[in-house]
């Protein structure tokens, strides 16, 4: 997979310049090119960098929807060659959501991206579903361990009604409502990033780590929505979520539900304390593990 970040650097902050520069030409097109979104026109749109290769200005996928809004507002006519979403049946659930579930909906649906921090137990998939049925349109949902694939596609399926998709190290199905990990979804990001509306990170924490966030930076869907128990991350790597997915859009603290939706628990934290030279081995091969099994495809 190619990795575009030494050949882009996104300009933030350009909209002053960008209104001066005068028009040559009647309107932009924008293609979907392996991750990126390739900008034929002659404006300088906020989050692209000229491309010498391409002749043209260039932008990671996730940006599609900011560089929508920006030709909206600014009255630039332009072609929309992005998108390729796989055509979707009508969704309907019987879904009955709790109070703060419906909160947590109401939240997302203000903006349509964001992450949604609730304790396991809280019902975070029946949340997404909810979810899914509003914006009813493709989506793709990326899950760490081939068992959730198998708890959200029995989930789905028994939601929906219909066939849900499955693509992995072990399976390439991918149908309007598809389930992948987070390792074939970073290995197969610039050829899946233009085919869904809506894209779902289960365990979102997960997201920001070297490598995986390339599959929100590939992925052009519009919409995006994180679920997590454990926003923050000790590398401080959570920061990036926001860029990636969206701000926090609704929280609840285990505490907040203990005795009325979820049992009553005690804590117990055991420390395990690591020295310098420990925590560098330690990082050292948790990285070539996890560099190994991405590069063989192998599912976890």
């Amino acid at each position: 997979m190619r990795r575009f970040t030494s050949d882009i650097d996104y300009q933030q902050g350009e909209s002053n310049k960008i209104k001066n520069i005068t028009r040559i030409h009647h309107g932009m097109k924008l293609v979907y090119h392996k991750g990126t979104i390739l900008v034929h026109g002659d404006y300088a749109i906020p989050n692209t960098k000229w491309d010498e290769r391409t002749g043209c200005y260039r932008a990671f996928a996730m940006f599609y929807r900011d560089i929508i809004e920006y030709l909206e507002e600014s009255d630039i006519p332009y072609e929309d060659l992005v998108l390729d979403p796989l055509p979707s049946p009508y969704l309907t659930s019987n879904i009955k959501l709790r109070p703060y579930q419906k909160e947590a909906v109401e939240g997302w649906l203000k903006q349509k991206r964001g992450i949604i921090v609730l304790p396991t137990g809280s019902g975070k998939t029946i949340i997404a579903i909810k979810i899914i049925e509003e914006i009813n349109a493709s989506t793709f949902i990326v899950v760490p361990t081939l068992n959730l694939v198998s708890q959200w596609k029995q989930n789905l399926e028994r939601a929906f009604g219909i066939e849900v998709g499955e693509y992995t190290g072990q399976k390439k199905d991918l149908k309007p409502i598809t389930v992948s990990t987070y390792n074939s979804a970073y290995i197969n990001a610039e050829n899946l990033g233009n085919r869904f509306m809506l894209i779902i990170f289960d365990e979102v924490h997960h997201l920001p780590a070297e490598g995986y966030r390339q599959i929100a930076e590939m992925f052009a869907s519009p919409y995006r929505l994180g679920l997590t128990a454990t926003y923050e991350r000790e590398d401080g790597l959570h920061k990036e979520l926001n860029r990636l997915v969206g701000g926090k859009v609704y929280e609840k603290r285990i505490r907040h539900l203990a005795g009325k939706y979820l049992a009553n628990y005690e804590l117990v934290r055991i420390n395990v304390d690591l020295t310098e030279k420990e925590r560098e081995e330690y990082e050292k091969y948790r990285n070539i593990f996890r560099n190994y099994i991405i590069s063989k495809g192998i599912e976890m």
